[in-house]
């Protein structure tokens, strides 16, 4: 049933064709179905080259394309041309380059003009023929190289006047132990059946097998190139054409005429097996079957004499006028069809119908094309188009609807217009629903639908708007969705609803309608990409930039991705990316001329993008008609980056195995690229410092990266290139990276700095110490003098007047007889004898005394068996540490505030058991006085006793000599009294300390 329906549908094309333009060419370039102006050629000539005229074209690993020229070797990274040449490479004779080959480790072998034989890698030339190297780099006409080529093993074979060699183990060894192979060589090739063949310039061709050199007849004794076939099969161009070694003769069957007569300059075989054959009028192309044969015309230079395909499936043509790159592209464009853009429609069949905007109907078939006229159609616009297995329906800007039907070998049309029941005005838009009914949008408005034998319009009167209608499309529930100027609008159910800014949607216009597998609907419109989900509207949130912006084409693929036309941009993008929760933009893949669009800006019409039956997509844009399969793989290989410097501070660093610097310089550089020949302007970027990042840089077309003021460190950069499909390479190219301290920044520096730090800090501390010990000293030792004087004066004048007074009285008193007035007498001598002992105590207290000897355990021991009675508590006194002099004063208030605080334990605290401990402490002298007491009431001990000064002028002592005092005690819980002081103060030498001002603990100080 399909195959009549694509009978009668090629057969309704031929009795509708106005006129025919069915063009028989055929591309034979990197995809037979390709004219060439479907592929993207890039020349680059003399003004942008910088090596002349060019001899052979090769790659390394590494992704670089090396050129052999005229002016020398050329470097080609995708972006920029260098040459080098003798006078920036020494090492490199100063010739013409005329062949290239790379082996499997990687060494490029260079070809110079007789007799130099170069290798290269890593940066550095290596002469590998002759073995002995001039003094200097001369013309020297020496047997050298005339042929290079690689064997299958894929080592390095050359041919020269003296017979053809191998290189092995870094040497080159003879390949003919017998036979004679004569002549000046031209070429030298070796097939997989391990025969090594080489050309001559005047005598012919020879085969070396086993050693053994026999000489193959030609018509033609000059061979120019020789390329190794499938098996044993040869390629042979001579002067006289192109033969063919077919593993036992030599013939030119099945070679196309063009080339059996024509000189043969080049030849190559690309990954289709597609023999590449340069003449001096140009390059052609044949088939694996030598059945077709296509020259490429003006569209490639002639006379190419070097021919290569890249990794990335890339062709390269060299010759006198540059450099020429053929590639595929994503889109194949059809640019002289329908510049002006318009509707699309693939029908079932395969055929795309194309209706331009200034008017007709176009189709397109594979390499056909063709334009067909419908009666009355003259001067009329389609403005949309679609259809079913055996029909095709237009929306005509003034004929209404037209349906195009082949029946019994003629074309049958029928237009319905308002005649008919068919809403007035331009159609716009035309849908055929799966039930076989067709709709129709006016810009009027209305909308029309033609089914069941009759037509039925609805308007506003049956709940539609009054905007123009733009698109319908129909989903898989039924329901059929119109796009308006206005936004959108849902039939079901014999109902029309509306929907608008409730629902989600902003007001404006809807340009397409996309259903999906999933059931979605995706809305193309003025404000940009929305959603019916089924139940709900969703806005994309997270659209990228390149999504901002109205939608003018719109379709889903079979593969999960949406198809956009934009103003500027047509943009796939995939659906899950679109409906995942996340804050992250959406995943757009943007593409431009350099994937085969004719231009980047989209139309506004119904349909400008749609889907055919093989899961292709069309587009139409300003610039003519394209199409993409979104099901073939990539063909592109992984972008190679390589990081090509290293710069310190403006500075190229020497990268060896560990790039280092020293932390005195500010900022290094990251000089990085990657390698895809194929579109090097969207080769993008992902780099980490390991060590400084946390994670991947955005990506970026920036092939630089720099850090500042890194700190001594290791370090290793690493860099991630993508090629044009956004491709990333697996394993990034790294540089390990040190820097280097400077002695301020090293770790001992630093760890003597800080030590000695340290001790200046701990020295002024000392100093400082030392200072305001000296300062308390003197100033004990001026309250000391103070308090001597005191007693002296005392001593000398109040109580020696005083004794005097004493003596008059009682010469006075011995005078007297008995009476009254004598033993009042003496009762104030006895009072006046109490007041000089009083005073001499009190003198005696002032100086230092022997009643209160230095060893304070002593004086407090002393002071406890005077305290004592009959009923006292248990008195105990506990020593720790060696006994140490003290300084008078401290030593006499520490017995002042020891004295008050036993006799209020003794008189007051009702305790059994009292207990005294003094510490020696290298660093602390303390006193402890502890009873089992009834205590002492909270606000007692906080405030003192009316009238009482006890604790008071304890604290009052403790702070005259800067010792820490501590009560603690509650009612009933006893007594507690802490007295503490520093030993450098307390104590009357302080020998034994250690430098850092505090002594090495031996004991712990309680």
């Amino acid at each position: 049933m399909s195959g009549s329906r694509t009978i009668r549908e090629i057969r309704l094309a031929l009795v509708l064709c106005a006129f025919a333009m069915t063009d028989p060419h055929r591309l034979f370039a990197l995809d037979p179905n390709r004219t060439v102006g479907q592929h993207i050629i890039t020349r680059w000539g003399s003004d942008t080259f910088p090596g002349g005229a060019i001899n052979a074209i090769a790659q390394t690993p590494d992704g670089f394309l090396w050129i052999g020229a005229e002016n020398g070797l050329v470097r080609f990274d995708g972006v920029n041309f260098r040459l080098i040449d003798h006078k920036s490479t020494p090492s490199l004779p100063p010739s013409p380059v005329l062949g290239l080959m790379v082996d499997p480790q990687g060494w490029l072998w260079v070809r110079m003009q007789s007799p130099f034989l170069m290798r290269y890698r890593g940066g550095k030339f290596e002469q590998m023929y002759p073995e002995t190297v001039p003094p200097e780099f001369t013309f020297a006409r020496e047997e050298g190289a005339a042929a290079l080529a690689r064997g299958i093993r894929g080592d390095a074979l050359i041919a020269t006047p003296g017979g053809a060699l191998r290189n092995g183990n870094g040497a080159f060894r003879p390949i003919v132990s017998a036979g004679v192979a004569n002549g000046n060589p031209m070429s030298i090739a070796e097939t997989a059946d391990g025969a090594v063949w080489v050309g001559m310039r005047d005598t012919g061709l020879f085969c070396v097998r086993d050693g053994r050199a026999s000489h193959i007849g030609l018509p033609d004794q000059k061979v120019n190139v020789l390329l190794p076939g499938i098996g044993p099969e040869l390629w042979v161009g001579t002067d006289s054409g192109l033969l063919h070694w077919n593993g036992r003769t030599i013939s030119r069957d099945r070679i196309p005429e063009a080339f059996s007569r024509s000189r043969i300059l080049a030849l190559a075989r690309d990954r289709d097996s597609n023999l590449w054959i340069s003449t001096p009028s140009g390059v052609a192309r044949m088939d694996p079957n030598r059945f077709t044969v296509e020259g490429t015309g003006a569209k490639l230079p002639g006379a190419a004499h070097a021919i290569f395909e890249d990794r990335e499936g890339n062709l390269w043509f060299g010759g006198t006028e540059g450099l020429v790159q053929l590639r595929d592209a994503p889109f194949l464009s059809y640019k002289d069809l329908a510049s002006e853009g318009g509707s699309l429609y693939s029908s079932p069949t395969g055929r795309t119908w194309i209706a331009p905007s200034s008017g007709g109907l176009l189709w397109i078939r594979g390499g056909a094309h063709g334009q067909i006229a419908i009666p009355g159609m003259a001067g009329d616009v389609v403005y949309s188009v679609d259809g079913g297995p055996d029909e095709l329906w237009i929306g005509r800007k003034a004929g209404g609807v037209t349906r195009i039907q082949e029946a019994a070998g003629a074309l049958q049309t029928r237009t319905y217009t308002a005649r008919d029941g068919l809403a007035p005005g331009v159609v716009y838009a035309v849908h055929r629903g799966r039930d076989g009914s067709v709709w129709a949008g006016m810009l009027s408005g209305a909308v029309s639908r033609i089914g069941d034998g009759r037509v039925t319009t609805f308007t506003s009167a049956d709940g539609l708007s009054s905007d123009s209608v733009t698109t319908i499309q129909e989903t898989s529930d039924g329901t059929i969705w119109v796009g308006t100027t206005g936004g959108l609008e849902a039939y079901r159910g014999g109902k029309w609803r509306r929907y608008g800014g409730e629902d989600g949607l902003p007001p404006g216009r809807v340009n397409s309608l996309a259903p999906d597998r999933e059931g979605r609907l995706w809305i193309g419109s003025a404000s940009g990409l929305f959603c019916w989900s089924g139940s709900r509207m969703v806005s994309i949130r997270n659209a990228a930039e390149s999504l901002q912006g109205e939608i003018y084409g719109l379709v889903a693929d079979h593969a999960g991705s949406l198809w956009a036309t934009m103003d500027h941009n047509v943009v796939s993008i995939p659906v899950a990316s679109l409906l995942r929760d996340s804050k992250e933009p959406v995943a757009v893949r943007q593409f431009g001329i350099a994937d085969g669009l004719p231009s980047t800006r989209g139309i506004r019409r119904d349909h400008s993008v749609t889907k055919d039956s093989s899961g292709r997509i069309w587009f139409s844009l300003e610039g003519g008609v394209c199409v993409v399969n979104p099901s073939l793989p990539s063909a592109l290989a992984p972008a190679l980056v390589n990081v090509e410097s290293v710069m310190v501070d403006g500075r190229p660093l020497d990268a060896g195995p560990v790039a280092r610097y020293r932390s005195s310089s500010r900022r290094v550089v990251f000089n990085f690229i990657g390698l895809s020949l194929a579109i090097p302007g969207r080769v993008r970027y992902r780099y980490r410092l390991d060590g400084y990042d946390s994670d991947w840089s955005q990506p970026s077309e920036i092939r630089e990266a720099a850090y500042t003021s890194l700190k001594p460190a290791r370090y290793t950069f690493r860099v991630l290139a993508s090629n044009s499909e956004g491709l990333w390479n697996g394993t990034p190219a790294s540089v390990p990276l040190e820097v280097e301290p400077q002695l301020r920044e090293t770790w001992w520096f630093q760890t003597a700095a800080l030590c000695l730090a340290a001790g200046l800090v701990l020295s002024a501390i000392r100093y400082r110490l030392n200072r305001a010990h000296a300062a308390m000293n003197l100033r004990f030792e001026e309250r000391l003098a103070e308090r001597n004087r005191i007693a002296r004066e005392l001593h000398d004048t109040l109580l020696q007047s005083f004794q005097g007074l004493m003596l008059r009285l009682q010469v006075v008193d011995n005078l007297l007889p008995p009476g009254k007035a004598k033993e009042q007498l003496e009762i104030g001598l006895e009072r006046a004898d109490q007041a000089i002992l009083e005073g001499r105590n009190a003198v005696h207290e002032l100086r230092s005394s022997s009643s209160v000897p230095n060893d304070l355990a002593q004086a407090v021991k002393a002071l406890g068996d005077e305290l004592a009675t009959q009923d006292s508590p248990d008195f105990h006194i506990l020593v720790e540490g060696t006994a140490r002099e003290l300084h008078p004063i401290i030593r006499d208030e520490f017995f002042g505030i020891t004295r008050e605080a036993l006799r209020n334990a003794f008189r007051h605290a009702s305790a059994r058991r009292i207990e005294t401990e003094i510490v020696y402490g290298k660093r602390m002298l303390r006193l402890r006085i502890r009873d089992d007491g009834r205590g002492i009431p909270l606000e007692i001990l906080e405030a003192g006793r009316s009238g009482h000064y006890g604790l008071f002028g304890m604290r009052e002592r403790a702070g005259k000599i800067g010792a820490k005092l501590e009560i603690w005690s509650a009612t009933g819980a006893g007594t507690e009294i802490e007295l503490s002081l520093a030993g450098s103060i307390a104590y009357r030498s302080t020998t034994g300390r250690s430098f850092f001002l505090f002594p090495r603990r031996k004991q712990v100080d309680k």
